[in-house]
């Protein structure tokens, strides 16, 4: 997809951080922008810096763990613009910090309530309307680097098996929307410079309302140090769709322990090969 001018997106979790890097860098390139997000103040402060760039842009207030609310964001794009383009499911909440076994059943139903059916309500919702009009477009899920690896040390791993979903869910759509005109793309980043650990704050009330998570405020200084821009990763993001990339990576220092996790699955094919060599497989 190369001309955005005139295109409509609707992009999640659009209010700060990565969501609003990409939301500016699709308003750059000329495109309307739908702006979700569950928080109205800082929301309504985005919309109004999406349109001194030059493009329309509405806010939508959105939960996207609840179908109803994605659907109605989506016909709040459709009131507004006529026709949906590209879809951004890139809302998402932190849980890091707390071993698997120790993680609550109201936040794993929360962590899988946005980070996983958030993008599933997106796909359910966003890309038929993209389809319906037979112009084409994209779809752009916000995984992490995290969706490749689970990094040791971090206690992550209820984020990481949720971002390793995403991935799961962008391969599939990806294979099932061949031919249509209809790109998929998978972000996978590293450190970005957003309100990620602070998601606690905002958790809606059906998952146990607003709480303090300290062992993941914890990570946030040493983090955020090092983290990338938000408007770099949305010029990422901008070319990832003009060049219709599937797996859009946006930091390198992780090459080694992906490339690891591969080689030590690799080594397990070598290994059924020496244990198993007159079972037929097929």
């Amino acid at each position: 997809m190369r001309d955005f001018k005139g295109k409509t997106a609707i992009v999640t979790g659009a209010a700060s951080g990565i969501g609003l890097g990409i939301a500016k860098a699709l308003a750059n390139a000329g495109a309307n922008i739908v702006l979700a997000d569950l928080r109205p103040e800082p929301l309504e402060i985005a919309r109004q810096a999406i349109e001194t760039i030059g493009v329309r842009a509405v806010g939508v207030t959105i939960d996207v763990s609840d179908p109803d609310s994605v659907a109605a964001a989506g016909k709040a794009a459709l009131d507004a613009f006529g026709a949906l383009h590209i879809a951004v499911n890139n809302a998402g909440v932190a849980m890091h910090g707390t071993p698997v076994e120790k993680v609550t059943l109201e936040e794993w139903e929360w962590v899988i309530g946005v980070n996983v059916k958030g993008v599933i309500n997106g796909i359910r919702t966003f890309v038929p309307m993209i389809r319906s009009h037979g112009q084409g477009g994209h779809v752009v899920n916000t995984g992490s680097v995290s969706s490749l690896f689970v990094r040791e040390g971090r206690n992550q791993g209820a984020y990481a098996m949720t971002k390793y979903a995403v991935l799961a869910l962008s391969e599939a759509l990806e294979q099932e929307l061949a031919g249509s005109g209809i790109g998929v793309s998978i972000l996978c980043p590293g450190g970005v410079n957003t309100s990620i650990f602070d998601s606690a704050a905002t958790r809606p009330d059906r998952f146990g309302g607003s709480y303090r998570r300290p062992e993941q405020e914890a990570m946030k200084s040493g983090f955020l140090t090092t983290a990338l821009d938000p408007v770099i990763v949305g010029r990422r993001v901008l070319r990832a769709i003009q060049d219709n990339e599937f797996y859009v990576l946006t930091h390198t220092g992780e090459r080694d322990a992906i490339t690891s996790r591969f080689d030590r699955i690799r080594a397990a094919f070598d290994r059924a090969d020496e244990v198993m060599p007159t079972i037929d497989r097929s």
